[in-house]
């Protein structure tokens, strides 16, 4: 089998130069300025899951302008492009998510945002905490590219996807949705590229796993019962707040006690807490709501046993009840190995082999994985950080001082259309 795969791996290397003489160095040049220009746009005017109304106009306009055959509406906003090459074969799919994240901006970008909106019946600032707005142009370059340069085997499929980020209450959407709508159906996908850019990682790099990259994520609500009391008389309630206390405590020996980290990582984390609305009243109930990140489904199954016997049981040991749900909101993100290491060549031919990095998974969730639970899928981290910086001093991703370097993003047009024409074209 490794002499297959290292076969294989050689040909496909080799079939990736031949691609790539397709596509001018002078293209790409040519249109990154256009690329900057509408991430700042869309950098500048995010909306939320679900919402992306805007967004979804501008990248449909741009689709249809370049003669690809485009439908809209996918997933209450999503988009979707259809490009057919001068010569049949099979279809591949690129896909972009585009939603922004309820956080108030606070960095001096000339283009920061200054959108605002309600999220969970608060007002909160609007932003690309997460780097969407960089997928969406990326991926509309990809798109410019390759429909000006036809000349290839097959299909590409252009999927900008709305609500990575999780549909607001009460609402279906995302990945999951698009799939049940059909999205990878007529015509049928045969593999699917995508990507996340890292602030955490140098411009002109690439991060990669094969099998598991990003962790399976669920969202769990714990809503605590007990009995409300004067705050100077404690002892004539059932204190929700400290039942509360003792779970957050609890729940945490779950993954010290009872998951096998030796095998897989996994996390439980408490996100929020709500409860009580006045300093000497003690409340009649409390709520909660947090994440469960898991890299293995034994290790998920166990962690799920374990947090639906011990909540109720630790909320009846002092007296008062507890409820849990936990809903799964992402599959485990699972690159292909047959198909991943086909591809590696590409991404090492097109920024350099001591630019890309094979990493271990993390423990952060995508919703690329419903795509990979259908077809072949391969899923990689691009660089935008400032290569002068420190990663350790790099803001994070969902935070307010979250930023990317704009001369990452033509390094991700370059790779998503190699990557397209190396598997096209075999």
């Amino acid at each position: 089998m490794k002499k297959y795969m290292k076969k294989l791996s050689f040909l496909f290397a080799l079939i990736g130069c031949t691609a790539v003489a397709q596509i001018n160095d002078s293209k790409f040049t040519s249109i990154e300025s256009k690329v900057v220009q509408w991430r700042h746009e869309i950098h500048q005017n995010p909306e939320l899951s679900n919402r992306e109304f805007n967004t979804a106009k501008k990248v449909a306009a741009h689709l249809e302008a370049l003669g690809i055959e485009v439908s809209t509406g996918i997933a209450y906003t999503g988009v979707v492009g259809v490009l057919k090459g001068n010569k049949p074969g099979k279809v591949v799919a690129l896909r972009a998510d585009m939603d922004g994240l309820p956080v108030t901006e606070r960095n001096s970008l000339p283009y920061k945002s200054q959108a605002t909106s309600i999220f969970n019946n608060q007002q909160t600032g609007v932003m690309h905490a997460c780097g969407h707005d960089t997928h969406v142009a990326i991926l509309m370059g990809v798109a410019e590219i390759l429909a000006e340069n036809r000349d290839f085997a097959g299909t590409v499929k252009f999927i900008f996807q709305p609500a990575e980020e999780g549909p607001p209450a009460g609402e279906k959407g995302g990945a999951l949705l698009m799939v049940q709508e059909g999205v990878l159906k007529n015509p049928d996908v045969d593999a699917i590229f995508g990507l996340h850019i890292s602030s955490e990682t140098p411009v002109g790099h690439i991060n990669y796993k094969t099998k598991g990259i990003m962790a399976a994520a669920d969202a769990y609500k714990i809503v605590v019962g007990g009995k409300q009391s004067h705050g100077s008389t404690p002892w004539k309630s059932v204190d929700p707040i400290m039942i509360s206390s003792q779970i957050i405590n609890g729940i945490q020996t779950i993954i010290s006690r009872n998951s096998e980290l030796t095998k897989e990582g996994a996390v439980v984390s408490v996100g929020a807490i709500h409860a009580g609305i006045r300093f000497n009243i003690i409340p009649e109930s409390a709520e909660m709501i947090g994440t469960i990140r898991t890299l293995d489904e034994d290790m998920q199954n166990i962690i799920h046993e374990r947090l639906y016997t011990m909540v109720p049981q630790i909320a009846a040991a002092y007296g008062g009840t507890a409820t849990i749900t936990i809903d799964k909101t992402a599959a485990l993100t699972y690159n292909d190995e047959v198909l991943t290491q086909m591809m590696v060549p590409t991404l090492e031919r097109t920024l350099g082999a001591s630019n890309v990095h094979l990493i271990k998974a993390i423990t952060g969730a995508e919703d690329f994985s419903y795509f990979q639970q259908k077809v072949p899928g391969l899923y990689f981290f691009l660089g935008g950080m400032d290569p002068a910086m420190n990663p350790a001093d790099a803001p994070s991703h969902h935070t307010p001082d979250f930023v990317v370097q704009d001369e990452g993003m033509i390094h991700g047009v370059k790779v998503m259309v190699n990557l397209t024409l190396d598997y096209l074209n075999q």
